[in-house]
């Protein structure tokens, strides 16, 4: 009978890191892609990498204290959100980050260049000369200028475009 199941293990879920240079706007293009997606209906994730680390939690708060009374691992629960925060000692690969989330359609990543993902270079003639990444590693560019390297190139601003790309490439409906 479970034969018949169909598997939705992480490798089903789309993965789109959306990369380039520091100050660029990643996070801006982010926040428009995921307006988009969710008017499409789409259950999104994202996986922001940080590497200079981050502290999501309030000293003083039970989390906190939790977590300074030697807790790994300290899940808060609430009728409308989850958190985990886990004590780790190394940056962990991407994929074993991804291994972590469920229920979604797709996962946006903002950073993780060097990950072996479908990217999108945001690309600004005023920060920089040339892409970070091969063309042959990017599905699209989102840029102030037009670049012509044989990969699609959308305006800064077209999400939508963008999303029916990604639409396209990974099925989605």
């Amino acid at each position: 009978m479970t034969e018949n199941i169909r598997d939705l293990s992480q490798e089903q879920i789309p993965v789109v890191s959306v990369v380039g240079k520091s100050d660029v706007g990643k996070t801006t293009l982010l926040e428009k892609l995921l307006k988009e997606s969710k008017r499409r209906g789409w259950r999104v994730a994202t996986v922001k990498h940080d590497v200079h680390g981050f502290d999501m939690d309030k000293p003083g708060k039970d989390t906190w204290r939790h977590a300074q009374a030697g807790a790994d691992m300290v899940v808060i629960s609430s009728p409308n959100k989850i958190a985990i925060l886990e004590s780790v000692d190394e940056d962990k690969p991407l994929d074993e980050v991804l291994s972590r989330i469920r229920g979604v359609d797709l996962i946006f990543t903002e950073g993780y260049r060097r990950a072996n993902k479908a990217k999108i270079e945001i690309f600004r003639s005023e920060v920089y000369q040339d892409l970070l990444c091969e063309p042959e590693e990017l599905m699209a560019i989102a840029a102030d200028v037009q670049l012509n390297n044989g990969v699609p190139c959308y305006d800064l601003d077209d999400a939508k475009g963008l999303c029916d790309l990604i639409a396209e490439k990974f099925r989605l409906r």
